[in-house]
């Protein structure tokens, strides 16, 4: 439409409707009118007298649709149309001036030039507003909103830069404004409110207590203005419970803290779900936090959590406020980890703080809070779960944020003390002296920037000390002990009773004492220091996961009382310090909420000091940490982490307990420990693959419960996702948290079917009664090797076990394997030298094997088979060949038939599925030329086609050969699934790096070992490796007995020959052979005659002078 008047019209009726949207409330209405201002616009060309007052409109429209919506884009259109008005009018015209207001309320609304760290811009707006403030008299209408919004960005600067002139400069003006709203006027509340709140903001930098009186008393005025009913009340509480919630943490006044919380209540039930400012409400989560911190009831910190949860509800993708609101619930879900240790929560945490991080892009003002909020919670699961990574991303966070804040910067204190608290961290676990001494500069900068009354002195003051502390450790210098402690007694006096921190000073101060007691044997310091701790331990709530900190002090304290021979523990007590201090360290390690991680580490130093003690305890002690390291080892995805999780810990942990059960002459427990706390992983792995269908009879009930299980178990056997390099943290930790879920779901599944009858003991570690059937072809010889002690134990099927002590040590044990390692290659070639290998063969026979077989008399005959279940140093021992090796001379070898086995529910396992197939599905897969390699094994193809001649014809046998032309990893994995009997030859490649990556070399790609124990191989009776080093594990983990041959065993096949070095091409063609034509020379298979076969073999081997005594001996049996 042409018509003149037509913009007018539109005009007019987009300010009708701009006006009515308002006044009804209706936000989401607000796209009408402005699409109205704009058709208006559009129609006024560039030179039109009224283009400038229809920019002006709409622009207004717009940042009222920003502030309702948060949508950037509309905030971005007006500045561009306020800027093109401010430069077409003239400076004292109305226009000029709204439009000057105008651009303020988009500063103040979008925070332009706020969320950027640009000092000029924000000059820049302040020296604006003091224009404007000279073009009006004291007449002016919005004169008090000038000073208001000019007071407003004078504050931030101050927040910026930290010069206190800015902080009193923005009250005078808040004041000047006020004064200019009398009694009556209807803007003084807000008026009141602004000066209030800064006010607030000077008390908490200067801790001036009229301050915030005063700010009380005017935000109660301003609430009083505002009636039930008035629009601003909600905000009116908020602002009041605010100050009376600062109020509380400063005075600890328990009024002040109800009232704050009925005022928060208030507010937000004026403020219903769906309201675009119900997330200012989330001060009454902050509020219930403080009331739990306070008493303790867990139901305030839960509603807490609640409520930021709906808070970020209604800040979704894009809202300006999401970012505040994701680190609200954040820092509430760490705290509530911190005193329940729930992962979930911590877990949680994190990847909130990421995504707020990610909505502050650099200068984005928020950033620096952003990346400290991370770093905090990336140290507190470093603490908690000890990654490594999460350590040296939180340092580098801590580093970015605090070159954010520069000399003079309000917040550069805090963000000097979390750095220098993760260095100090680092420098404990790496010990790096850098870190050290840049956490020391770190620290005494922070303190100095923080004057005598600040609230965060207390902070300041109790981490230098516990800096100090460490540096003593590290250093020795008296001083630094000293000093801590003076240090610590200060923070202590700013953090009275009541005060949420003062469990924790009263904790570090009591160490730094004991710590002093031990160096300088003066007694008041140990007496105050268990006086500290037990009041420490009063003043924390049942679910607060530092009471196990505070366990383990307490238990170092009653030590130190024992050692000294000061042994009293009070007149309240009635018992003597030993037994105080491991009743505190068991106390430590069943702290639910203290992590898997601290937990185990407690029970490791209750089992350390029972043991050192020969308490009555240590028993229980080692029980409850083979079950934590279970459990902690359990919740890692990969068995690669888990393998280095347990390199982590003591490695000879089991054989400790088993010892230890010895000396108590509880031979039983001492087998039942060995099998709890040896192949974790393999049994971990075992577990997805236990039967359930028994449980089909057990009602609906039992079946639902059977399907979850199995249904878990399938998830929790796949393999981990893979994460290329470069993939972002949080889809890393997404998928580890996932997994940690299902575990505990499954966790929680086998809890619910041991309730069922008959199940009681289903999945927990075997009781020997049960373990006894593993001996029943045979006696199982387990052979246990401590620093205490060295031991053989006879496990017959129906009588007792025996224990027999071994004339040697643990030392003299790893010599004696030394020396078969260097024995072996010696003994290379025909005319080797193999008296070095006898020598080593016969001192194994005089302190192991003679004494065991000195004992199987009346248990097993001569001929019979006996199982080797070896522990410790002795895993890497050729047990089978022990002998004397002269002429008539006594072997193992004349008296039994010898067989391996990784643990005795492995080999009971094995048992219990074994079946006889009329027809046997065999395949010989070789491999010449495997990727990688330079050489050819020459000897493989006639190896296979060997093998072929030897075995039954159909139907017995059903034969299959995979020649090295189409030998790849892909088409061995095929046959292996297909075939319940395979014979390998190829070359085996041992990683002692990562023994899960040892390998079966094939054309394209290794065949490892974490294949393999990735397969269902539960039906497969046979496997001959004719391949080197099959058999032998991995030194820094003995007692998981990583090795290619185990590893098919707890995949499933019943019966493994394996290798234990490298052999060599004739020996393997001669042994094949005899085997195999003892095996099935009369036309039948069975998998259980493949020991006797071998021993058949070896001793025909023996016979030949021309084979070397290693090559002799290199292959062994494992399995039934």
């Amino acid at each position: 439409m042409d018509h003149p008047y037509h913009p007018a019209a539109l005009f007019n009726l987009a300010t009708a409707e701009f006006v009515s949207c308002q006044a009804d409330e209706r936000y989401l209405d607000l796209d009408i009118p402005i699409t109205l201002f704009q058709g208006a616009l559009d129609l006024r060309a560039a030179d039109h007298p009224d283009r400038s007052v229809g920019q002006l409109h709409l622009a207004i429209a717009l940042l009222w649709r920003f502030a309702k919506r948060g949508f950037e884009s509309d905030a971005d259109a007006a500045e561009e149309l306020l800027s093109e008005v401010l430069e077409v009018c003239q400076a004292n015209s109305h226009i000029y001036r709204a439009a000057l207001i105008a651009m303020e309320i988009r500063a103040l609304h979008s925070e332009w030039c706020l969320q950027r760290e640009e000092s000029s811009a924000l000059d820049e707006v302040i020296s604006l507003r003091y224009d404007a403030l000279r073009h009006h008299n004291t007449g002016y209408i919005y004169l008090g909103h000038l000073l208001d919004n000019l007071a407003l960005m004078v504050q931030t600067r101050f927040e910026r830069r930290g010069n206190d002139k800015d902080l009193d400069e923005a009250i005078a003006l808040h004041r000047e404004a006020l004064a200019l709203r009398p009694v009556g006027d209807t803007d003084r509340s807000s008026s009141l409110n602004n000066l209030a709140t800064q006010l607030s903001s000077r008390f908490r930098h200067r801790v001036k207590d009229e301050d915030l009186d005063e700010a009380i008393a005017l935000n109660r005025e301003a609430l009083a203005l505002r009636p039930v009913g008035h629009t601003d009340r909600s905000s009116s509480l908020n602002n009041l419970a605010t100050q009376l919630s600062s109020r509380f943490r400063h005075r600890g006044k328990d009024e002040d803290l109800d009232e704050a919380i009925a005022l928060n209540r208030e507010a937000l039930a004026l403020r219903p779900v769906g309201h675009t400012d119900w997330s200012m409400s989330f001060n009454l989560a902050v509020e219930l936090s403080s009331r739990f911190e306070h008493r303790g009831n867990d139901e305030y910190l839960d509603q807490s959590i609640a409520l930021d949860r709906e808070a970020l509800a209604l800040c979704p993708v894009g809202h300006t406020d999401r970012s505040g609101s994701l680190n609200n619930l954040a820092l509430r879900l760490s705290f509530r980890f911190e005193h329940r240790g729930n992962d979930e929560d911590l877990d949680q945490a994190i990847a909130l703080h990421r995504e707020a991080l990610a909505l502050c892009p650099v200068g984005h003002t928020d950033r620096s809070m952003s990346m400290n909020n991370l770093a905090s919670g990336l140290f507190s699961r470093f603490e908690h779960r000890g990654k490594d990574e999460d350590l040296d991303q939180a340092i580098a966070l801590n580093r970015e944020a605090l070159a954010l804040h520069p000399v003079g910067h309000i917040d550069r204190s805090m963000s000097l003390n979390s750095l220098a608290i993760k260095l100090s961290s680092r420098f404990e676990h790496r010990e790096n002296d850098e870190d050290l001494d840049e956490a020391m500069e770190l620290h005494r900068e922070a303190l100095a920037s923080c004057p005598v009354g600040d609230t965060d002195r207390s902070i300041l003051l109790n981490n230098l000390a516990v800096f100090l502390s460490t540096r003593f450790q590290h250093r020795g210098n008296d001083e630094d002990l000293d000093q801590a402690i003076a240090f610590h007694r200060e923070a202590l006096v700013l953090r009275p009773v009541g005060h949420t921190d003062r469990s924790d000073s009263l904790k570090n101060l009591a160490n730094d004492l004991s710590t002093r007691f031990e160096h300088q044997r003066n007694r008041e310091d140990l007496d105050e220091s268990r006086e500290n701790l037990r009041c420490a331990l009063t003043l924390l709530t049942q679910h607060n996961l530092h009471q196990l900190g505070v366990l383990q002090s307490l238990a170092g304290v009653y030590l130190s009382f024992h050692r000294s021979g000061l042994d009293d523990t009070g007149a309240d007590e009635n018992t003597d310090s030993l037994n105080a201090a491991m009743h505190h360290l068991k106390a430590a390690a069943n702290v639910v909420s203290g992590g898997l991680l601290p937990r185990l580490r407690a029970s490791l130093h209750w089992a350390r000091h029972a043991s050192e003690y020969s308490h009555g305890t240590q028993l229980e002690a080692y029980a409850i940490s083979m079950q934590l390291l279970d459990a902690y080892v359990s919740v890692t995805a990969s068995v690669s982490s888990r393998h280095n999780a347990m390199k982590e810990f003591s490695r000879t942990l089991a054989v400790d307990a088993a010892s230890c059960a010895l000396r108590n002459g509880d031979v039983r427990r001492a087998v039942e420990l060995l099998e709890q706390g040896r192949t974790i992983i393999w049994t971990q792995m075992a577990r997805l693959h236990t039967p359930l269908d028994i449980l089909q009879t057990r009602g609906d009930h039992a079946v639902t419960l059977m399907k979850r299980f199995t249904d878990l178990s399938f998830l929790l056997h796949q393999p981990p996702v893979s994460h290329p390099e470069g993939t972002p943290r949080v889809d890393v930790e997404v998928e580890e948290i996932r997994y940690r879920r299902l575990v505990e779901d499954w966790n929680r599944t086998a809890e619910e079917i041991r309730k069922i009858e008959g199940f009681s003991r289903f999945l927990l570690p075997p009781l020997f009664s049960d373990l006894q059937d593993a001996g029943r072809d045979g006696p199982i010889i387990v052979l246990v090797a401590s620093e205490s002690s060295c031991d053989a134990i006879i496990v017959p099927h129906k009588q007792p076990p025996t224990s027999i002590p071994l004339p040697t040590c643990v030392h003299k044990l790893a010599e004696l394997e030394l020396a078969f390692r260097e024995a072996v290659p010696k003994d290379a070639g025909p005319k080797g030298n193999q008296r070095a290998l006898m020598e080593a063969l016969r001192e194994l026979w005089d302190v192991v094997v003679r004494p065991v077989v000195e004992n199987l008399g009346g248990i097993a005959r001569r001929g019979s088979r006996i199982w080797w279940c070896p522990t410790s140093v002795f895993n890497f021992l050729p047990l089978h060949a022990a002998g004397e090796y002269r002429k008539d001379g006594e072997s193992l070898s004349r008296h039994y038939i010898s067989s391996y086995t990784p643990s005795l529910t492995a080999l009971i396992r094995a048992r219990a599925s074994h079946n006889r197939s009329p027809s046997v599905p065999f395949v010989a897969i070789g491999q010449n030329h495997p990727a990688g390699l330079s050489f050819t094994l020459d000897a493989v193809e006639p190896e296979l086609e060997l093998v072929r001649t030897l075995l039954p014809p159909p139907p017995t046998v059903s034969f299959s050969k995979i020649t090295s032309v189409d030998a790849t990893k892909s088409t061995a994995l095929r046959a292996l699934q297909d075939n319940t009997w395979f014979h390998l030859a190829c070359h085996g490649k041992q990683r002692l790096d990562e023994p899960f990556q040892s390998a079966f070399l094939m054309r394209d790609q290794p065949l490892s070992l974490l294949d393999i124990a990735q397969m269902d191989l539960s039906r497969h009776q046979f496997a001959f490796l004719s391949a080197c080093e099959t058999a032998v594990g991995d030194s820094s983990t003995p007692d998981e007995v990583i090795h290619l041959a185990a590893g098919l065993q707890f995949a499933g096949v019943k019966s493994v020959v394996g290798t234990l070095w490298k052999v060599d091409d004739p020996t393997v063609q001669r042994l094949v052979e005899a085997f195999y034509k003892n095996l099935c020379g009369d036309g039948t298979m069975n998998s259980k005659r493949a020991a006797r076969a071998l021993h058949q073999a070896v001793q025909l081997l023996a016979s030949d002078r021309d084979i070397p005594l290693a090559q002799r001996i290199v292959f062994v049996h494992i399995g039934i």
